[in-house]
């Protein structure tokens, strides 16, 4: 199926399951936010009620139903969409998984909310806990499943290691997964050997090697830091300067695009990251002023980074390679950072986002960028035997 312009158009796990008309007989809990929409952009729970389905309370994960906050700041009093509304983000640890008596008289939960594709986006984590939470209380969960929008068919970056795990990171999985929440929650179910009865409605028209244009479906931000789909495929090498004290664009309306600090020289960094020719990308030298989150007010300098081939990027190891050079050039200046993650401070934040402590140690200790690559090789290729059996599509 293609529409007028030639593309693939993809009908999503939420328009299918309202096609079969299954579960208008039982009470729903919906895990939602504003990306949960159909293709004509109706929301989920407002096409859902239409259709006659029994909406009893909705879920929203980080950044609230609307999106409305920025990272890491707890969801209090939200948008009324005229059904009891919940945050899975509040001010505890305690707040990342429903009290038992919110799922009371609840018969099934559907998850449907748009994912990016990187371990550490917490809308999946949002899922695996919420999975975690109803494991032997003989309440199902249905997975409306969505494309991942940089593909899924490229893997890359470390697996978490055992300890290292928080909200950024709930089981072993590369840093580009490449999977859809569906995939992660029959991959959770396993891993955590939960007893829960786990069901994804599939995509109709979705192939692995299709980008997020592909599709025909509209895109929608999932967090306020995400406004495209060339955003999601920097993310999951470029969330890790959130771990240092270096801007990684938040306060711009560039984020991840542009990372930078005041002590950075732009263009000596985007001389040699460009002299070591990696795959799909260019940077530009560039300055520019967060208005908020690291530096805000402050005229620092950096990098802006084009994705040249997006089909041949490495994001990971990208964002690695420039974190090589600053260290190089700016040595203690560069700063790991603790306590970014407010669920888990037993380890510097960066070492959450790459799932162990030896690639910050690689960088200390001033390996070239493919050293530091050495150390995830295997992870990938783990990675890729062990997603095997739940590709879908």
């Amino acid at each position: 199926m293609t529409d007028n312009h030639g593309y693939k158009m993809v009908s999503t796990g939420l328009e299918q399951w309202i096609l079969r008309g299954e579960g208008k007989n039982r009470r729903i809990a919906l895990i939602a936010n504003q990306t949960s929409v159909t293709g004509s952009l109706d929301y989920s729970w407002d096409a859902l009620v239409r259709e006659g389905y029994r909406i009893e309370r909705i879920f929203s994960p980080e950044h609230g139903l609307f999106a409305t906050e920025q990272d890491q700041v707890a969801v209090g009093a939200q948008p009324d969409p005229g059904i009891d509304t919940v945050s899975l983000y509040g001010d505890s640890e305690n707040s990342l998984a429903p009290d038992d008596s919110l799922l009371e008289g609840i018969d099934l939960v559907l998850f449907d909310i748009q994912d990016v594709g990187a371990r550490y986006y917490t809308y999946v984590n949002t899922l695996v806990l919420f999975m975690k939470r109803l494991a032997g209380r003989g309440i199902p969960i249905t997975v409306l499943d969505r494309p991942n929008p940089i593909g899924g068919v490229a893997v890359e970056g470390p697996m978490l290691s055992p300890g290292f795990e928080s909200f950024v990171g709930v089981m072993p999985v590369a840093a580009r997964h490449g999977l859809t929440a569906g995939e992660i929650a029959l991959m959770a179910k396993d891993f955590f050997r939960m007893d829960i009865d786990v069901t994804v409605c599939a995509m109709k028209g979705w192939s692995r090697s299709m980008n997020y244009t592909e599709t025909g479906l509209p895109w929608i931000p999932p967090s306020p830091n995400m406004p495209d789909q060339d955003t999601a495929l920097l993310y999951p090498g470029f969330c890790l300067f959130e771990a240092l004290n270096v801007s990684e664009g938040r306060g711009t309306t560039v984020p991840f695009k542009c990372v930078g600090a005041p002590f950075v020289e732009p263009g000596v960094l985007a001389r040699e990251a460009n002299a070591l020719g990696l795959a799909g990308v260019r940077f530009r030298p560039a300055y520019f002023r967060p208005t908020f989150n690291k530096y805000a007010g402050m005229t620092v300098g950096g990098v802006y980074t084009h994705v040249t081939d997006p089909a041949s990027f490495r994001p990971f190891y990208s964002a690695m390679a420039l974190i090589v050079l600053l260290r190089k050039h700016h040595g203690d200046r560069l700063v790991f950072l603790h306590d970014v993650y407010e669920y888990n401070s037993l380890h510097p934040a960066f070492d959450l986002l790459a799932g162990n402590a030896s690639i910050r140690r690689a960088v200390l200790e001033e390996l070239s960028p493919e050293q530091c690559a050495e150390l995830w090789r295997a992870d990938e290729s783990d990675f890729l035997d062990r997603r095997e059996k739940y590709l879908l599509y």
